[in-house]
């Protein structure tokens, strides 16, 4: 029993020896190259770091020749190299970057350096090639004849022919037990139940497999597997990263898009569409708006934001153009940042060009609407509004719309009649001085006051019904250009309008919500909507029309019974400040059953006493320009409100408020990426080397910004773009095998590694391209091929010759990752809720921290709630902060791009997958599920191993269980087999 014990705690920290810190330049690659990448650009920019601008650390010559201080590394010495003195901020005046790494980075580099900093990468800078396009990821897209093998399956013919040259057999297929394990492990992240298992063993017919494929394809967990992949490649999470690391509420619905369209198989190019420009390609397809939560996929560093905008703005382009690049077409177009790259063809005036196609964008919440006929309606009633605040004559004067004037005049006649609210009692709580003239106005005498609040108490004697309440600014000779307000220019700002109303003998007042309010004019940004929104920051101001009266209508949300007992209070708070306060006015109420008691302007007023066919067109868009704005108005709010996405657009909304481009950003070329050192515009584009794919885009001067991400989105998927193809062809290939046909997913250039199959991959690319994106297409191509089909046994004649399995005579045995472990222990202990889509589900309890990022607490989270069990997938994913069973199986950091998840085989490893108290608490549930299941402890312990190993466990096996069992508790066996090999690999 001991041994069992032992072997199922420490041998999947054993076993893959070839993916562990061994494998030198898989440490580079994998740990080193992207912690150099990812800071290299803070060193150009720190002028009193270690090189003073001079140290580029993303290729070996940087380091190697160092910069005024000399060498940055020295080989087996850590202690005496000057990055490592940097980077650990141990001299105050040797310091990069400017924001000290992480502890894991830096121990990193420095076990990198002890180990002699070894750079597998063996390349010429692009300079000293004779010519830079002559690489294979560059070369135009053709596809290759299959090599002529006796199978049926093309991806197995390449297979077959590359280990008839090295001399190697394929394997011997696989069970089919391995196989349905394999197969759903790889297409919906989960294991097969029993069921599926047996079903599957049983079935003979020819093409059981073939169904089973097509079957777990057409399932919706295909989504929310391969949604996973995509998103750790664009870094998604859902908050925001950095110092300042904050919740993202409504990030989450880029992660249901993803899911959707993965499931409808939606064509890879129109996925690339929809991502980059879906409110330019499809802008009718309201519901598909969560797709530019591409653009917001991404960290945010809000304190940069705030304190440094112009560099933070810069930075953030660059996380753009970094991840659409590396996303879309495995290119690393963000090293020509700083100078021509050095061994890609890839100009500074490439990158800058990629940075002006994001230069109009900022990040924040989109608002959107879900159902497309609401949105039909309320771009309706926009556009009518807009039009009608720009006195828009050949759009107001529409037969349609003159309709919708002459119905609004037909009831609102006859005019309301207003009654003046006779003051009874009125004060100002700011010590202004009030008198109540003849006429029932008020007016501000003696030296105005910064601020002023007026509370005024009146009654009605005639009206039994108050439907609206009207408020009259007069102008007074003893005002300031006659006012009506007391400012020195004769303005005022009316900062909210509150009111109440007392029954008679009430005890205290009910404050009565307003429903709507218009106004005769409202001064640009300070309209009569500002009085009501409860922000004493804005108001409502009537300059320039100064020295006239003007006037303002409030309509309860329902009309409002009274008596001659009742009073009325009205609140007429002004705080702007400057003494924009009311030099005079009067209250009025009305009666009236009319739904559309708007204020009118003078003008408008006058036109409404001329018969309609006497009127001039002057008169006719005046009328039709207010009237249509109120009823613009009235659609507008009858509307649900919209849905939020975390995105990136010309206008969002984020904790700085709108961020708003009315223009795209001018983007210059900088000298050493530094934005002190402008040099000439570059306009929007792309890659020069790809031709004949234009390298700028063609747009004419009056462009929206969305066309700019439209056009690179078509560069992007175009048929004739070899990069992309390729690429996505290839991350397909990666998750179904462990490694793609090139082991750097999101690198294709000289840096990265080259195809181990190159005529593979291109047919991959052309077959994919050439069945319109069909990422499905692609998955029934390789799980049906006799390559992925094998079995994953050693072989002792590959060791030596094949070591990484590159050439693919076996199948790779691969650990779950961190997703589908957390997911089958869910599921195999009963407690899996399928439940798709929405809000995230926060697995952690927070406290407030010493800034505005909390303090999280996955251990004070209660594990028994619902939300505790559904698939990872739906788990709110903090940036900064990781779950510790999650990043014990080595879920990535999402501050970085992540094309491929690491493997960390570790003690603390397993010590975390045996004690964590999510593996003990569905331990528990499982040993309860066996419990109910089965009365006898034999039979609950063989259904464990089904539920866990889907197969019979042996006699030694059942019999040590049982002892473990009898003396630990069941629990103590599901908490065994939870950390099997058996249950964290797939063969």
């Amino acid at each position: 029993m001991k041994d069992l014990f032992v072997s199922c705690l420490f041998l999947n920290l054993l076993m893959p020896v070839s993916g562990s810190f061994a494998d030198e330049n898989k440490f580079f690659r994998d740990s080193v190259e992207p912690i150099l990448n990812k800071h290299c650009y803070d060193c150009h920019s720190h002028t009193a770091g270690l090189m003073e601008g001079g140290l580029t650390l993303d290729w070996q010559s940087g380091w190697k020749t160092g910069g005024t201080r000399g060498p940055a590394i020295i080989p087996g010495q850590p202690d005496l190299s000057l990055l490592i003195k940097a980077v650990q901020h141990t001299d105050p005046e040797l310091q990069m970057p400017e924001t000290k790494m992480s502890q894991e980075e830096i121990a990193i580099l420095v076990r990198w350096v002890e180990q002699g900093a070894v750079d597998p990468r063996n390349t010429k800078p692009v300079s000293e090639t004779a010519n830079a396009t002559d690489w294979w990821s560059l070369k135009p897209l053709e596809r290759p004849d299959v090599p002529a093998f006796s199978v049926g399956n093309p991806i197995d013919a390449f297979i077959q022919a590359r280990l008839k040259e090295e001399g190697i057999s394929a394997s011997q297929p696989a069970d089919r037990r391995t196989l349905i394990r394999r197969l759903t492990y790889d297409l919906h992240g989960l294991p097969p139940t029993l069921a599926d298992v047996e079903a599957f063993e049983n079935d003979t017919a020819p093409d059981a497999y073939d169904q089973l494929v097509n079957c777990l394809l057409e399932s919706s967990h295909y989504g929310e597997r391969w949604a996973r992949h995509w998103l750790d490649t664009v870094h998604f999470a859902d908050s925001h990263g950095f110092e300042h690391d904050v919740f993202r509420p409504h990030a989450w619905r880029y992660r249901d898009y993803v899911i959707q369209q993965l499931n409808v198989d939606v064509p890879w190019s129109q996925f690339i569409r929809e991502q980059l420009a879906v409110d330019y390609f499809f802008p009718e397809k309201t519901d598909l708006m969560p797709a530019l939560g591409f653009l917001g996929a991404g960290p945010y560093d809000q304190s940069a934001a705030a304190t440094a905008p112009k560099s933070f703005e810069y930075l953030d382009r660059d996380d753009l153009v970094t991840q659409t690049m590396g996303a879309f077409v495995s290119t690393t177009a963000n090293c020509a940042r700083c100078h021509t790259h050095k061994f890609d063809p890839i100009t500074q005036s490439d990158y800058f060009a990629l940075q002006a196609v994001f230069a109009g964008v900022g990040k924040g919440d989109i608002s959107f609407d879900v159902e497309r006929d609401i949105a039909v309606q309320r771009t309706r009633w926009q556009a009518l509004k807009t039009a009608a605040v720009n006195q828009k004559s050949e759009e107001l004067l529409k037969p349609e719309n003159q309709k919708i004037v002459a119905e609004w005049e037909r009831v609102r006649r006859p005019q309301p009649q207003w009654e003046t609210l006779q003051p009874d009692v009125f004060v100002s709580t700011y010590g202004a001085n009030l008198k109540r003239l003849p006429d029932g106005s008020i007016l501000s005498e003696a030296e105005p006051t910064d601020q002023e609040t007026v509370v005024v108490t009146g009654s009605t004697e005639k009206l039994s019904i108050v439907s609206a309440v009207r408020l009259d600014l007069l102008t007074d000779d003893s005002l300031p250009h006659n006012g009506p307000g007391r400012a020195h220019n004769g303005n005022l700002h009316l900062s909210e309008f509150e009111l109440q109303i007392f029954p008679a003998n009430a005890s205290s007042g009910t404050a009565i919500p307003i429903k709507r309010a218009t106004a005769d004019f409202n001064q640009a940004g300070w309209t009569i909507q500002h009085a009501l929104d409860g922000n004493p920051k804005t108001a409502w101001g009537i300059y320039p029309q100064v020295s006239v009266g003007h006037f303002a209508i409030f309509e309860p949300q329902m009309p409002l019974k009274v008596d001659p007992d009742t009073r009325l209070v009205v609140t007429l708070k002004q705080l702007h400040g400057g003494a924009h306060t009311i030099g005079r006015f009067k209250l009025s109420v009305t009666n009236s059953p009319n739904l559309d008691v708007i204020a009118l302007t003078a003008e408008a007023e006058t036109a409404l006493t001329i018969p309609q066919h006497q009127r001039t067109p002057e008169q006719h868009l005046t009328l039709a320009s207010v009237v249509l704005k109120h009823r613009a108005e009235q659609e507008l709010k009858q509307l649900p409100p919209q849905e939020k996405v975390y995105a990136a657009a010309a206008e969002a909304v984020n904790e700085r408020g709108m961020v708003k481009f009315s223009q795209p950003r001018e983007i210059h070329l900088l000298a050493r990426g530094d934005l002190g050192k402008p040099r000439e515009v570059v306009p929007p584009g792309a890659l020069t080397a790809l031709s004949p794919l234009p390298g700028r885009f063609d747009l004419p001067a009056s462009h929206t910004e969305s066309a700019r991400r439209a056009a690179l989105a078509d560069w992007l998927a175009d048929s004739r773009n070899p990069l992309t193809w390729r690429s996505i062809a290839n991350r397909v290939w990666h998750y179904h095998f462990g490694t793609g046909l090139c082991d750097t997913p999101n690198d294709f250039g000289r840096m990265g590694g080259k195809p181990s199959h190159p005529e593979l991959l291109d047919w991959l690319a052309c077959e994919l391209r050439d069945n319109n994106g069909s990422l499905k297409h692609l998955h029934r191509l390789i799980c049906n091929s006799n390559t992925y089909r094998q079995s994953s046994a050693s072989r002792s004649e590959l060791v030596k010759l094949d070591p990484e399995n590159r050439l693919l005579a076996r199948r790779s045995r691969r650990r779950l990752d961190a997703d589908s472990y957390r997911d089958s222990v869910l599921l195999v202990s009963g407690e899996l809720d399928l439940k798709r889509g929405g809000p995230g589900d926060a697995h952690f309890t927070t406290t407030p921290g010493p800034q505005v990022t909390p303090v999280l607490h996955y251990d004070q989270f209660d594990l028994n709630r619902p939300d505790a069990h559904r698939r990872s997938i739906y788990r709110v994913v903090w940036r900064g902060i990781p779950d510790p069973l999650m990043d014990a199986l080595d879920f990535p950091d999402l501050g970085l791009l992540a094309p491929t998840r690491g493997f960390s085989a570790s003690p603390l490893q397993s010590l975390v997958l045996l004690n964590n108290r999510f593996v003990l608490h569905f331990a528990q549930k499982m040993a309860e599920r066996a419990a109910k299941s089965e009365s006898k402890l034999s039979d609950q312990i063989r259904q464990v191993i089904r539920w866990t190993w889907l197969r019979e466990p042996t006699t030694e096996e059942l019999n040590q269980m049982s002892a473990l069992a009898r003396q630990h508790g069941l629990e103590s066996v599901c908490r065994l087999v939870l950390n099997s090999n058996e249950f964290l690999f797939v063969e």
